[in-house]
């Protein structure tokens, strides 16, 4: 595969120079000289696709190392430096823009490897899937592409008959799927179950199912589900989860009771009330064969529009059911409620008559001595004693002279009621409240 792409370019007299890096790509460099300076130019390269044959229904790993991709890149650097450029991948499938659904990538930082991971279907079983990948340089903004072709191989044991699925909290997708760690794994699975053979068959991160991005306190950790197949039974240990104490527990969130946890909590935290236990040898197929047609629809005929010559329709009906109908309701109701208010009312004379003689009395003197005291107090536009007028002025001292005029009469004016007039006035009242 033959790649070009142009860098820069200047005015002056070409010259050819080969450049072979550590890599298997070979480039063809352009020289220019520009203002007694040496311009490279990079004009194409060549390098060979990749091939890899992973089975179906077993966990593909396929790792970007940065290191191969940095060989992609002119040795921009001086001798003896050594290239720490921030590098990141674009994978897709060849003429789409995304990836296969079973294969899944990631990469965490620019300054780390990027992972292509996923368990192959049967369904692409001798079909090759080409991938393409793009390396960008962040701090030159170079790319570097070349593809990687999976030929994906039919399994003789799949699918295995027994799978297990494990939920560890203790780890993210990218570290578990490294190699050691993913052995290790394997090898505490396999002291447990005992089978003839296992492997892993696919791998999620716990934030693919619906998992919450953790806290960055403490070292928490995403969480990864890993899923293996055996060719044998559950082991008894496998099966204590599914105990009716344990499943209690794990109704309360309470840790269950496993015997072999011991085998993994040195490296693996497994919450076991997270585990899935599959018996393929149980299961019923439900698979229908679908029987494929032709892809042609039956004839039916010519179209045939409606007449122009309808015939017209009576709305009377309608009209009296969803108008008339309704508003004759809403109006009877309307009279019924009309006549409760206001030809129910019991009135003033049903209501003394019911009431007692005594009551309506007190109610009687109660309003004729407020009426009085309100007449009382209209009367107030007479003058204040003397004696309640000051005699000196309040800011200069001097002797204020009476508001009333020599000529006013007030001994007409007493000060206070006698008290054979007070009770000739007030006697009624009390003796009528009382």
């Amino acid at each position: 595969q033959i790649i070009s792409f142009l860098l820069s370019s200047a005015d002056g007299y070409n010259g050819t120079v080969n450049w072979t890096t550590k890599r298997a790509h070979s480039y063809i460099i352009s020289r220019i000289k520009a203002v007694q300076k040496n311009v490279y130019t990079i004009l194409s390269k060549v390098h060979s696709d990749r091939n890899v044959y992973p089975s179906a229904g077993v966990l593909f790993v396929h790792v970007l190392e940065r290191e191969y991709f940095k060989g992609e890149f002119p040795p921009y650097p001086k001798p003896g430096e050594i290239s720490n450029d921030p590098i990141t991948f674009n994978t897709n499938l060849m003429g789409y823009p995304d990836r296969p659904g079973w294969l899944r990538y990631i990469q965490r930082t620019p300054y780390s490897d990027g992972v292509l991971y996923g368990s192959p279907t049967v369904e692409n079983v001798g079909k090759p899937t080409v991938i393409e990948i793009t390396a960008y340089n962040r701090r030159t903004f170079e790319t570097a592409r070349h593809n990687l072709i999976i030929n994906i191989m039919s399994a003789e044991d799949f699918p295995l008959p027994y799978q297990a699925e494990f939920f560890i909290r203790n780890m993210n997708v990218e570290e578990m799927l490294a190699s050691e760690v993913l052995g290790d794994f394997l090898g505490a699975v396999k002291n447990v179950w005992q089978p003839e053979r296992l492997n892993a068959i696919n791998i999620t991160s716990a934030l693919d199912r619906g998992g919450r991005v953790p806290l960055p306190i403490n070292d928490m950790k995403e969480g990864v589900y890993v899923m293996v197949g055996a060719d044998v039974p559950f082991s008894s240990c496998l099966r204590e989860v599914e105990n009716p104490q344990n499943q209690l527990r794990c109704s309360q969130e309470m840790e269950p009771v496993i015997t072999c946890d011991k085998k993994f909590r040195t490296q693996f935290h497994i919450d076991w009330c997270k585990i899935s236990l599959v018996d393929n040898t149980k299961q019923v197929s439900t698979f229908q064969e679908v029987i494929r047609g032709e892809g042609i629809l039956p004839d039916g005929g010519e179209y045939k529009p409606p007449s122009d010559t309808l015939k017209s329709r009576d709305y009377y009906t309608d009209f009296l059911i969803t108008l008339a109908v309704p508003s004759a309701i809403a109006l009877v109701l309307f009279l019924i409620l009309a006549y409760i208010m206001c030809c129910r009312r019991e009135g003033v004379e049903k209501r003394n008559m019911q009431t007692p003689d005594i009551q309506l009395v007190h109610h009687s003197a109660i309003q004729k001595s407020t009426k009085e005291l309100r007449d009382m107090s209209k009367n107030r536009e007479i003058a204040w004693p003397l004696s309640t007028l000051p005699v000196f002025h309040p800011v200069t001292g001097e002797i204020v002279p009476p508001l009333h005029t020599d000529s006013y009469d007030n001994t007409s004016m007493p000060l206070m009621q006698t008290q054979q007039q007070w009770s000739q006035k007030w006697l009624p009242f009390f003796s009528a409240v009382l």
